[in-house]
């Protein structure tokens, strides 16, 4: 099991099907996930700088959070697009394979649209297919394959969101079952995920082939701290707190480039290379489609004055960049030739609402204008942070999907 975990070392180039230029295939498990919905925008060019420029300061007037109600038709529309009858989360951008990060959040959106049913049914699909002898899930699921999961590594965004929808769904829904599952989990999350690298803790993105002899490997967006939070209550242990501070603190160094924005990968030196923490090697160094996540995660937590937080802001809102770019280098300050597919829209919207006054300016896009699953999960998870961030419930901002769905 061991050594199917461990992938090729050298990345193979890869385009996709909108004939926009693709980050390789890489040696880890979740490299791959999403790298289909960079041409989703149909390659639409940039403008030129000043027109039609975005800035929060000159913005529509502010919409409350109704502008973002019927999320439960929204989540009715991503069941049937992208979850088939027996529960499996399709990734329609990567040749309609699975994932643990797609059922972590199929879970998600169960949980919180109150629908019992399709939990169940993709708990049940998650267990069957994925779940490890440890409690963790293998990352991927190949349909067409003769052994579909021949890769038994994790993903550790994927079990972070199955742990923390199970310990939801416990509260919800009275079950122990789910929240003894989820302490399972917990359990080999720090036994297996969590190392000591130059005197802080770290979260690794994968049990293996993240850890090196003169460095190691993490995903900022990973740090999922409404998830990590979780998980300490449910399962107390100083490990998490040591996690999250530095986790933060880390975050507050990573950031490179024109904006200081996090790279989608990063890497910690050890040994002789310590204290040198820069865009990992063998990948893009991007603010791209992993790292989105990163802001999302900071407001959906109400960190909403953390730098990252900020500077995502700030690049999303630049007014001499005529629309949103998918992605841009963080070396040599490159955006991307397309602009930012639908679910980092949502983001964008829900992180500049989160740093200002918790009320987003724009509706956020739906489910009907992501043309696949990665940009249809960010829509959703967006409209989750957006009531969930603290500050807003401690505003009393409505809650657009507290009813079933």
């Amino acid at each position: 099991m061991l050594a199917e975990s461990l992938l090729r070392s050298e990345p193979r180039s890869r385009t996709n099907p909108y004939g926009a230029p693709v980050e390789p295939t890489m040696p880890l498990a979740s490299a791959t996930r999403r790298r289909l919905v960079g041409g989703m925008s149909a390659m639409l060019a940039l403008l030129p700088a000043g027109s039609a420029a975005r800035n929060p300061q000159q913005a529509a007037p502010a919409m409350p959070m109704r502008a973002v109600q019927d999320s439960g038709s929204e989540w009715r529309a991503f069941q049937a697009r992208f979850v088939t009858g027996e529960g499996r989360v399709v990734d329609t951008g990567n040749a309609g394979i699975s994932h643990s990060e797609g059922q972590g959040y199929g879970l998600l959106f169960a949980e919180s649209f109150g629908d019992r049913q399709a939990f169940e049914r993709i708990h049940r699909w998650t267990r069957t297919r994925l779940r490890r002898t440890d409690g963790l899930h293998a990352w991927r699921f190949v349909p067409t394959a003769a052994n579909p999961v021949a890769d038994r590594n994790n993903a550790t965004d994927g079990d972070l969101y199955i742990a923390w929808a199970l310990l939801r769904a416990a509260d919800r829904w009275q079950v122990p079952a789910y929240r003894r599952e989820a302490q399972a989990m917990a359990q080999a999350i720090l036994r297996k995920l969590v190392v000591e690298v130059d005197g802080r803790t770290v979260l690794l993105p994968g049990a293996f082939g993240f850890e090196h002899s003169d460095r190691v490997v993490t995903n900022p967006s990973y740090y999922a701290f409404p998830a990590l939070r979780a998980l300490a209550t449910a399962l107390p242990d100083r490990a998490w707190g040591r996690l999250i501070d530095d986790g933060v603190g880390m975050l507050r160094g990573m950031r490179y480039g024109r904006w200081g924005l996090p790279a989608d990968w990063v890497e910690i030196g050890r040994g002789r290379q310590a204290g040198i923490v820069q865009p990992a090697a063998g990948w893009p160094a991007r603010f791209s489609f992993d790292a989105v996540r990163v802001p999302l995660h900071l407001a959906w937590a109400g960190m909403t004055s953390e730098p990252a937080l900020r500077a995502a802001t700030r690049f999303w809102n630049d007014p001499n960049l005529a629309a949103r770019p998918a992605w841009t280098d963080l070396r040599n300050g490159q955006l991307s030739p397309y602009t930012a597919p639908a679910g980092i829209e949502a983001v964008a919207e829900v992180i500049t609402a989160a740093g200002s006054n918790g009320r987003v300016a724009h509706p956020l896009p739906g489910i009907a204008r992501s043309p696949d699953y990665y940009s249809a999960a960010l829509s959703l998870l967006s409209r989750i942070a957006q009531q969930e961030n603290p500050r807003n419930a401690m505003a009393g901002v409505a809650d657009p999907h507290a009813a079933p769905a």
